[in-house]
């Protein structure tokens, strides 16, 4: 997906599966983890809801987007961000690259095998402080 097409499909997530995740991320309920972040150009603070697993020292969050996408842009570029997951807030203050491999087995189980299904390869560990 290039270009336009990738933009409408992004703004259409946006406004439809995102209104549905983000309640169930702020309940701690399901798989999803909250990501806070400011906009690189707003300074605005934003909310993304995202796959995390948990970690020693942090998370692992599949970038299902790529890493051209809004949110992870903005805590690259702020070097950290908030991460929500189960109701807890958990401050990030580095994010590195993640081996598909260990991602994977970040995730494990039954969500490892759905990612390496849909050919997910792109992780990044978030280390909590």
């Amino acid at each position: 997906m290039r270009g336009r097409a990738r933009a409408r499909f992004l703004w259409l997530i946006g406004r439809t599966l995102n209104r549905v995740t983000i309640p169930l991320a702020r309940a701690g309920r399901g798989p999803w983890a909250l990501v806070r972040h400011k906009g690189r150009r707003t300074g605005r603070t934003y909310e993304t809801p995202l796959l995390a697993a948990p970690v020693q020292d942090g998370f692992v969050v599949e970038l299902t987007y790529g890493p051209d996408v809004d949110w992870y842009r903005n805590i690259t570029a702020a070097g950290g961000c908030v991460l929500v997951h189960r109701g807890v807030a958990h401050s990030v203050d580095r994010i590195d690259p993640c081996p598909t491999e260990a991602g994977l087995a970040a995730f494990g189980g039954a969500r490892a095998t759905v990612l390496r299904l849909l050919r997910r390869r792109e992780f990044r560990f978030l280390h909590a402080v």
